[in-house]
């Protein structure tokens, strides 16, 4: 089973944004790669993040995404059936912030994915390296690639 770990970061919010994953199986790393946004915020690009991991499975395929994103997991595991039942409102009677993202992920997401919160930048090896990743693409302004 491929394991993710995701990752998005922001150099003011708004500002350049930069995200990373990485993708593991057997605890060894198969690949990792990031992009960057000129502006846009921090929720989006952990948003973007959890959907290029999964946009890079076969379809129905398990894994088990990790993010220090408690947005991300919480909204894909508990509010994003609330949000579509109420025609992408929210509990406080506003538009979901990001729709067009929560739209792409929920068309990915499967029965078969589990979501995992990973708190950041408290140490965590393959959390810090995808905050790394995504801070590059920041500094680099490289739009989307493969990292070495």
């Amino acid at each position: 089973m491929k394991v993710f770990y995701t990752d998005g970061a922001c150099s003011g919010n708004p500002g350049p944004g930069g995200w990373g994953v990485v993708c593991l199986a057997d605890g060894k790393i198969l690949k990792k790669w990031g992009g960057y946004e000129e502006n846009t915020t921090n929720n989006r690009m952990e948003l973007i993040a959890a959907i290029e991991a999964l946009q890079s499975l076969e379809p129905g395929e398990s894994a088990e995404i990790h993010t220090d994103s408690n947005y991300v997991r919480q909204g894909i595991t508990e509010w994003i059936s609330n949000w579509k039942r109420k025609g992408w409102i929210t509990a406080g009677k506003k538009p979901v912030k990001n729709q067009d993202l929560w739209q792409t992920l929920d068309r990915l997401s499967h029965p078969d994915l589990r979501w995992y919160y990973v708190a950041g930048h408290s140490g965590h090896e393959w959390n810090e390296l995808c905050d790394s990743i995504a801070r590059d693409f920041i500094l680099t302004k490289r739009k989307r690639a493969l990292v070495d």
